[in-house]
């Protein structure tokens, strides 16, 4: 039995990284979620004009990792404080957010939301909402960091994110 969430934390190549090493995540697809257009490309998307978020949809066996202890990484391996940014990326499509899909979901995600504000100085701008339609990104966008390892970006970026999840969830990784 699995469950469905969708995530956005910034690039979905670093959350899609991050959640892939993860006992109980049994697939991660990148993509785009909470827009207004149809069958949104990553160009699109890019631009700002579509309201779509880089998200990631997760199936997950929640007998293996809670849906919390997700939202407790998600919220813990990107800054969760920046209205629309992620490091060097800015825009809408790089918001903090949860799509959930049920009451209980939703209910959960503020719940963690209201427990995780203790960790920071700001407050958390993360919206919480239900889930839309999601649309897998292109190709090779998919398992971009394990194509990709030594790409620049992958190697300022995304290495660095891998090893402070590495060291703060060792206790959830699949290894």
């Amino acid at each position: 039995m699995t469950e469905t969430i969708v995530l956005g934390g910034g690039c979905f190549w670093c959350t899609e990284a991050v959640f892939q090493q993860l006992r109980g995540v049994k697939q991660v697809i990148s993509g785009y979620s909470g827009g207004q257009m149809l069958n949104p490309d990553y160009r699109s998307v890019c631009n700002g004009n579509t309201g779509h978020a880089e998200v990631i949809q997760l199936q997950f066996d929640p007998s293996q990792i809670s849906y919390a202890d997700l939202l407790r990484i998600h919220l813990t391996t990107h800054d969760p404080t920046t209205l629309n940014r992620q490091g060097a990326d800015r825009g809408t499509q790089y918001r903090s957010v949860i799509f959930t899909h049920s009451t209980e979901q939703q209910a959960t995600a503020q719940q963690v939301v209201q427990e995780m504000q203790a960790h920071f100085d700001d407050p958390i701008v993360t919206q919480i909402m239900p889930a839309e339609i999601f649309y897998p990104a292109e190709d090779y966008h998919q398992n971009y960091y394990r194509s990709n390892p030594g790409a620049g970006y992958c190697q300022a970026v995304i290495s660095p994110k891998l090893s402070k999840a590495r060291a703060l969830f060792r206790d959830q990784l699949k290894i």
